[in-house]
């Protein structure tokens, strides 16, 4: 299962209930987050989670409002004395603005590990995750992220029987490992069938919308999309400024075929996004409004 928090759903600045952007998850004991604007560590002792996990963090790109968190997290990880690396994911640049924000925090105890993405879409694996990057459209270099969790095939010893394979190797083989042995070779298709569905999460903000984003995320389980504006009269804003409208989140959700879609990275001025999400539901049913800390537990189809 994959556990999720939206940690923060301000954009531009932070108010009185709504941190700067940032998306936390947990899986199989590591934690992954997505930006990390101002007043993250906060959100994240909040809602009782900790930041000692945090093995991996992807930045969509590099305005304040979703990197001005970075320095004090990495102050508060180096005072709980961690010493493993921490892996920092975003796109061309991502070293010298890094660097250039540790001014304020220039010793660290832990390692930190630098991946640039310099493709359009780039895939990554690390600790159990499957990230897949992908560039979207704002006024300077912007990812979005899908993450999913991969599950394998059901284990059927009626078919490890027919192919004869020793009882000995069942384990390795479920495992995805090839065994030669005797002159004989036994795949992992011998004892499990195909893959199954794993757990689709896709994490999107400051963009117009593009095709690449319903692309990416189709079929997800969870879609968490900006919602700049809902007010109808501001669709030339979100034009000029690259950001989306709560329909245009719903429209990319519906045509994604998405399980169900947040809203977040909300403008200041909206303070009440519940008085729009009537109409965005009558695009995509299944929207709902972000708000700090919500959170949700993905899990494996237990019919698979």
């Amino acid at each position: 299962m994959l556990d999720v928090c939206l940690l923060g759903t301000s954009g531009m600045m932070p108010l009185p209930g709504r941190w700067l952007t940032a998306l936390m998850t947990r899986y199989n004991g590591s934690s992954l987050l997505i930006d990390c604007g101002e007043g993250t560590q906060i959100s994240i002792r909040e809602k009782g989670w900790t930041f000692h996990s945090i093995d991996t963090i992807c930045f969509t790109h590099y305005h304040g409002d979703h990197i001005s968190g970075l320095p004090g997290l990495l102050l508060s990880m180096g005072n709980a004395d961690r010493v493993k690396p921490v892996t920092l994911i975003g796109p061309r640049g991502l070293e010298r603005v890094v660097n250039s924000l540790r001014v304020i925090a220039p010793e660290l105890p832990f390692p930190l590990k630098f991946m640039e993405l310099t493709e359009a879409e780039e895939t990554i694996q690390i600790n159990g995750y499957e990230i897949t990057a992908f560039q979207v459209k704002h006024n300077v270099i912007c990812y979005g992220y899908s993450i999913r969790v991969r599950r394998g095939g059901r284990f059927f010893p009626e078919k490890a029987l027919e192919h004869q394979v020793p009882q000995k190797f069942w384990n390795r083989l479920q495992k995805g490992e090839m065994i030669t042995e005797g002159g004989k070779s036994y795949t992992p298709d011998m004892v499990i069938g195909p893959e199954r569905k794993g757990i689709k999460l896709t994490y999107c903000t400051d963009s117009r919308p593009v095709k690449a984003i319903a692309e990416s995320a189709k079929g997800s389980d969870l879609f968490i999309c900006e919602g700049m504006y809902g007010e109808k009269d501001r669709d030339s804003k979100a034009k000029e400024y690259k950001h989306m409208t709560f329909y245009e989140a719903a429209q990319l959700a519906k045509d994604a075929g998405v399980n169900e879609l947040w809203l977040t990275h909300y403008s200041p001025s909206l303070v009440r996004p519940e008085d729009f999400i009537g109409d965005a539901r009558k695009i995509f049913s299944n929207t709902k409004l972000g708000k700090d800390r919500k959170s949700i537990v993905l899990e494996f189809d237990k019919n698979e």
